[in-house]
């Protein structure tokens, strides 16, 4: 895990989770609600918002009693990515070593799921594409329009989205900066679910629940062994898989499993 990112405070409310700054967060359960709100700016992400996303990771990843995250935009936008105003003025939207939004190249060890309505444009789209799962309204829009400005998608699009979707539609997608809608991103494989507009973060909370009736240090190895697997060759593959695997099978978690397994009862994981 990254080393934790401190900012100020985040004027959150614990007891209802709201929050008066450009993010709030909310927990529904064992899950960490993350809302991007910005709607006059289209939820776009600036400096502050960048901070606050690192923040609210950083929640995520130290409570022991959350699973899993949704990530999400007020307003019926997801985001329209960098702030350009901002960038003018001289701010970044990047942390070093977070990526853009503080989320593009965060290590995280549990779930983040994007609940996508509306435009999922440039930086937006990425940080959909850096969460595990994405959960898209019917007629949201995901596009990376980065080259109508002379730039390319470098928080993680040109990168992830030949990995996600075949490569000629992805490079299509790239160097054309055209979008697609929420129904054709289901077609394509890119969301996991697609629901109808309004729909999408209720069903993400559900997707999230699902998630958290597994073992939490599974859960954590499956994202461990998936990010060491991708783009390595088989056998380092296996090999960073077996030195998980030695770490997970030391665990009390795979014990319970087996124990709930054979007494025919549920599992009580501990995380340990």
């Amino acid at each position: 895990m990254a080393e934790p990112f401190v900012t100020g405070p985040l004027d959150t409310d614990r007891r209802t989770g709201t929050s008066t700054t450009d993010v709030r967060t909310r927990r529904t359960g064992t899950t960490l609600l993350i809302t991007i709100d910005r709607p006059r700016a289209r939820n776009s992400v600036n400096a502050e918002v960048a901070a606050l996303l690192a923040g609210a990771l950083d929640e995520l990843e130290a409570d022991p009693g959350l699973r899993a995250g949704v990530l999400t935009g007020a307003e019926g936008t997801f985001s329209a990515g960098m702030d350009l105003k901002a960038a003018l003025r001289g701010e970044s939207p990047s942390i070093p070593g977070r990526g853009f939004g503080g989320v593009t190249e965060a290590d995280r060890t549990k779930p983040l799921i994007a609940a996508v309505e509306g435009w999922a444009m440039g930086g937006g789209f990425e940080l959909a594409l850096a969460c595990d799962l994405i959960v898209a309204a019917q007629d949201a829009h995901f596009g990376l329009p980065e080259v109508k400005r002379g730039l390319i998608a470098a928080g993680g699009g040109v990168i992830r989205l030949p990995r996600r979707i075949p490569y000629h539609l992805a490079m299509e997608m790239l160097l054309t900066g055209d979008p697609v809608s929420g129904r054709r991103a289901g077609e394509l494989g890119l969301a996991n679910r697609v629901v109808p507009a309004g729909q999408a973060v209720p069903e993400a909370l559900l997707l999230a629940e699902r998630l958290a009736a597994n073992a939490p240090l599974a859960l954590a190895a499956v994202k461990a062994v998936a990010r060491a697997a991708d783009g390595a060759p088989e056998a380092e593959a296996f090999a960073a898989q077996r030195t998980v695997m030695s770490e997970l099978m030391a665990t009390a978690d795979v014990r319970e499993g087996m124990t709930a397994f054979a007494e025919r009862r549920a599992p009580q994981w501990t995380g340990k």
